[in-house]
């Protein structure tokens, strides 16, 4: 086997976003059509440190996982996530929310707010290690590998759900493209707001600070919280939205 990561000394394989998987969400269609299937990116899921971290983790239905992305292009593309968005939280108008933090490399989050078939907001960050950045509710996501360095990036969120990815794949991909000449429209959107680009920030009511490895939440795991129940946290994802 390859790719194992040892997480604290517990070897986990990862599963493997293969170039396939990603057809309907890629720019360059041309290139696509002659080249041949292959690893693209890594994703090890449900890690834990010890099993007593394994039974709080669980008990709090959370999930912490690392993603590790080796640069790449895809054609004139540079290497993406798929890209999803998360269901609504049962009882509520908000969807569940994600926490991601750069432990190697640099990142560009694009974040996209879709309400009916229009999308209403589009915000990227630019992290680099140890930056954390919040998914507010509503908002779906896609990691972009933009250097000429391995991205490696950890993430929690609440773990009864499955994500959405077909609302992405449908229009073949996030709003905007990032190509080696800059961000491009999808012209498979009808209107797209221009990109707010968003400064890093830390949220230290969560917990959250950058150059803080996130996964020691686990001994704090309460402040989390905000991964199940955002709807008690709207002051948080406000100053998220708004940037300050």
């Amino acid at each position: 086997m390859g790719n194992e990561l040892d997480f604290y000394g517990n070897i986990r394989t990862p599963d493997v976003r293969m170039l396939y998987d990603m057809s309907e969400v890629l720019f360059d269609r041309e290139w696509l059509m002659s080249a041949e299937n292959m690893e693209l990116y890594y994703m090890y899921r449900n890690l834990y440190r010890n099993n007593s971290e394994h039974e709080l983790i669980s008990r709090h239905n959370l999930r912490y996982d690392i993603t590790i992305i080796p640069p790449r292009m895809l054609g004139r593309e540079y290497i993406k996530t798929a890209g999803h968005y998360h269901p609504h939280v049962p009882g509520t108008e908000l969807s569940y929310t994600e926490v991601y933090q750069v432990l190697e490399g640099k990142a560009t989050y694009l974040l996209q707010k879709q309400e009916g078939d229009m999308i209403t907001d589009v915000m990227v960050y630019n992290a680099k290690k140890g930056d954390c950045v919040l998914i507010p509710p509503g908002y779906g996501h896609i990691t972009i590998n933009a250097t000429g360095e391995i991205l490696k990036m950890a993430n929690w969120v609440y773990r009864d759900f499955s994500s959405i990815y077909g609302t992405i794949k449908e229009l073949s991909g996030g709003a905007y493209y990032l190509l080696v000449e800059g961000f491009v429209k999808n012209s498979q959107y009808k209107d797209v707001p221009p990109i707010r680009f968003m400064d890093v920030r830390d949220y230290p009511e969560l917990g959250l600070f950058a150059g803080k490895d996130m996964y020691e939440l686990v001994n704090d795991i309460s402040r989390l919280g905000f991964l199940g129940n955002p709807q008690d946290y709207s002051s948080v994802f406000e100053k998220a939205i708004a940037g300050k």
